[in-house]
């Protein structure tokens, strides 16, 4: 059993920031082989934030529809519920990740303003 959720995350985030570790990149690739299709796919595919949040988020409904056909006596059961939780949590920390982006750009945008203020330019 393999999280491809978390593993197709890991290659988003790496094309995202740029991320140039090949040992890592090769790891996750081969986890997910024979899986990359639909959200999956995309959400390992994604080059910015936004897109990461959008196929992580139709990832979790596909995770919630395969658990919903998953009988609840297995040992396959309870370890997909433990990975909806990892799924959640990472995309909670996604969406951190995201509003402290848009945080240091606000603040970007007010240390601009300051500097003009401070130190007019006549045009």
């Amino acid at each position: 059993m393999s999280c491809y959720e978390i593993e197709a995350l890991r290659l988003g985030l790496m094309n995202v920031l740029g991320t140039e570790d090949d040992h890592a990149r090769q790891h996750a690739e081969a986890e997910l082989e024979g899986h990359l299709t639909g959200p999956i796919e995309a959400l390992a595919n994604a080059e910015t934030l936004s897109a990461i949040e959008r196929h992580l988020d139709a990832a979790l409904v596909d995770l919630e529809e395969e658990i919903a056909r998953t009988d609840e006596d297995t040992d396959e059961y309870d370890y997909m519920r433990g990975r909806l939780v990892a799924v959640r949590d990472a995309e909670r920390a996604v969406s951190r990740i995201t509003a402290q982006g848009e945080d240091v750009l606000s603040g970007l945008g007010e240390a601009h303003d300051v500097l003009h203020e401070a130190f007019p330019v006549e045009e």
